[in-house]
């Protein structure tokens, strides 16, 4: 099969580097390069990375205009594939190869249509994770599914090492899927079920609710970890919270601060947060307990204040 790949994150390069291996990868289109780091460095995006190291032509665009479409069209490609790129297919491109495109998305679909469909199906103490491969439409992550999959994904897993999992087993999903579309025994079946949308995480997201039992803390916890990252309020600063897990210890007040020799325990609604790591406003990360040492009048500082 003749390809165009579109992708931008880490969790898009599983599914190039397979493809890449069993099919012609006419050019790989991907968001232009992103200041990253203290000094802002332009730097290209993994899937750029991974494309370059594979020898192949890339496409940095912003948007699918006039002028992406074009460029696409004259590749004659078979199929296009779209994982993870950022920005919206819309007609003509969206008929532009012979077979159209098709998506891998990181949850059960109807399930989760959206920006992060890992981070909010984690927040909602989902008990599976799953991959999807459907045929894109217009309407957003509606088309008809070509193969779903479970993914295995430990209990305590932040959505960075879901996404990590998700992203492996999905290339094995999708290359599938390509393979049958190759050989004319793809069959796709309509969504069925009440979709959930999962609309990109804002810093709001983060935010802990000491009030509520430890198992939804933790789950907020993991799904937004790594970005935009579980935080709350400590005597009005934000307070990052980068490593916890959920403790069996005696229960707390809500937002009561005790430490022990390894952990800091935060009340919750019912049994406290162990929390391993931190990093306060402006400053590196640190081990909780060295943090709350440090602090001025810890009798008298809660969680959420």
């Amino acid at each position: 099969m003749r390809l165009v790949f579109a992708g931008t994150p880490s969790a898009a390069v599983p599914t190039l580097r397979r493809l890449a291996a069993e099919h012609d990868i006419a050019a790989v289109v991907t968001r232009p390069d992103a200041p990253l780091g203290r000094k802002r460095v332009l730097t290209p995006s993994p899937t750029a990375a991974a494309a370059a190291e594979l020898g192949l032509r890339v496409i940095k665009a912003a948007r699918l205009d006039e002028e992406v479409t074009a460029a696409i069209a004259a590749l004659d490609a078979d199929l296009g594939v779209i994982v993870a790129y950022g920005g919206l297919v819309r007609e003509p491109l969206l008929s532009t190869p012979a077979h159209g495109w098709i998506n891998l998305h990181f949850s059960l679909l109807p399930q989760w249509r959206g920006a992060a469909p890992v981070q909010r199906a984690l927040i909602a103490g989902d008990p599976e994770l799953g991959a999807s491969v459907f045929q894109l439409v217009p309407a957003l992550d509606a088309g008809d599914v070509f193969a779903s999959r479970v993914v295995d994904v430990a209990a305590d897993e932040t959505a960075d090492a879901a996404l990590e999992a998700l992203a492996a087993d999905g290339a094995e999903l999708t290359a599938d899927v390509v393979a049958a579309i190759g050989d004319g025994t793809a069959r796709a079946v309509p969504q069925e079920g009440e979709p959930t949308l999962a609309p990109k995480l804002t810093l709001a997201d983060g935010e802990l609710d000491w009030t509520q039992p430890v198992e939804q803390v933790f789950a907020r916890f993991r799904g937004v970890t790594p970005e935009p990252g579980a935080h709350t309020a400590i005597d009005g600063l934000r307070l990052k919270v980068l490593e916890a897990l959920p403790s069996t210890e005696s229960p707390l007040e809500p937002g009561e601060i005790v430490a022990t020799k390894t952990h800091v325990l935060i009340g919750t609604g019912t049994s406290p947060l162990a929390v391993a790591r931190v990093q306060p406003a402006g400053k590196g990360a640190m081990n909780a307990v060295d943090w709350w040492r440090g602090q001025r009048g810890v009798e008298s500082l809660r969680a959420g204040s």
